[in-house]
């Protein structure tokens, strides 16, 4: 990550988080959709490929250790199943190809936003090393509804990218482009938080056991291989909820695991692996929350 060479950064990190989340709010802050009484997430992030081509050295990849590149894939029959299973109970939330690795590494990552799409609206988030001005103008002829890009080199991104976008005649909002680039002080221009105990960087929420969770009310992550994990901030993939490729998705969504994560993240986060976890875990959802809270008291 290089340095800039400015007294003060070219943008406010602080500003653009602010930005990010206002951006979401649409989406994670509506009033949740139901199937058989029980409220159904909003936002699915989908991890398509385990593998990353950088090493960020606030991302849990940059130790092979904890996160390491295994090169595995999502596979078509799988994104099919789950749009099967999310069908049958019209989700019309949002997905977001994130998750532990590079999604534009997939080479199907455009086949499965056209699949997927037709349920909701489906963002790609990316370093953006590998796109270029044809793939730009094959994202944006897809289903996708919207590219993020995280530049962490520095300023001059801006301007590549920018020149980027123009040429391939992209209309303003379709790609956002978010600096990352920021120094350890001023926390890499990210909303940093543990990955629940993996890693440590910057300047860090303390970790408050009492504090309620979100999280589980409104979204969830689903891995290459069809694992569901509580949310991506458990980078190692400790407590699986299930797999869509052996369970129906909403009978995981309504299942025991999830019921058991979500009764306890009412009140606090006295469970593993979220006693280690500094996320703030109440910046979305609270409609999802209360929905929720309300089916319990019934």
């Amino acid at each position: 990550m290089s340095s800039i060479g400015h007294n003060k950064p070219p943008l406010d990190p602080k500003e653009t988080i602010i930005k990010n989340i206002e951006r979401k709010k649409p989406i994670l802050d509506r009033n949740p959709q139901f199937f058989n009484s029980v409220p159904l997430p909003s936002w699915i992030e989908l991890s398509l490929i385990d593998n990353c081509n950088r090493s960020c050295s606030f991302c849990p990849k940059s130790d092979e250790k904890i996160a390491p590149n295994t090169h595995q894939i999502m596979d078509e029959v799988l994104i099919n199943k789950l749009y099967e299973d999310l069908s049958k109970i019209k989700f019309n939330g949002a997905f977001c190809f994130c998750g532990y690795g590079e999604p534009l590494l997939h080479k199907k990552v455009l086949k499965y936003a056209n699949i997927l799409g037709q349920l909701g609206g489906v963002e790609i988030v990316t370093n953006g090393d590998t796109l270029n001005e044809k793939q730009l103008i094959e994202i944006y002829n897809s289903r996708v509804t919207r590219l993020l890009i995280s530049l962490y080199d520095g300023e001059h991104q801006i301007n590549k990218f920018k020149k980027m976008i123009s040429c391939a005649g992209i209309p303003e909002g379709f790609v956002i482009l978010r600096d990352r680039w920021y120094s350890d002080k001023l926390d890499f221009g990210v909303k940093l938080t543990n990955r629940v105990g993996t890693i440590e960087t910057g300047k860090q929420n303390e970790i408050d056991l009492n504090r309620g969770c979100f999280y589980t009310s409104y979204q969830l992550l689903i891995d290459w291989n069809g694992d569901i994990f509580l949310c991506p901030q458990d980078w190692q993939r400790r407590v699986t909820m299930g797999n869509i490729m052996q369970r129906d998705f909403f009978d995981i969504w309504n299942g025991k695991i999830l019921n058991k994560f979500r009764k306890i993240h009412q009140t606090n986060r006295k469970i593993n692996p979220c006693s280690s976890c500094n996320a703030n875990g109440d910046v979305y959802g609270l409609k999802h929350f209360e929905a929720w809270e309300n089916f319990y008291k019934k």
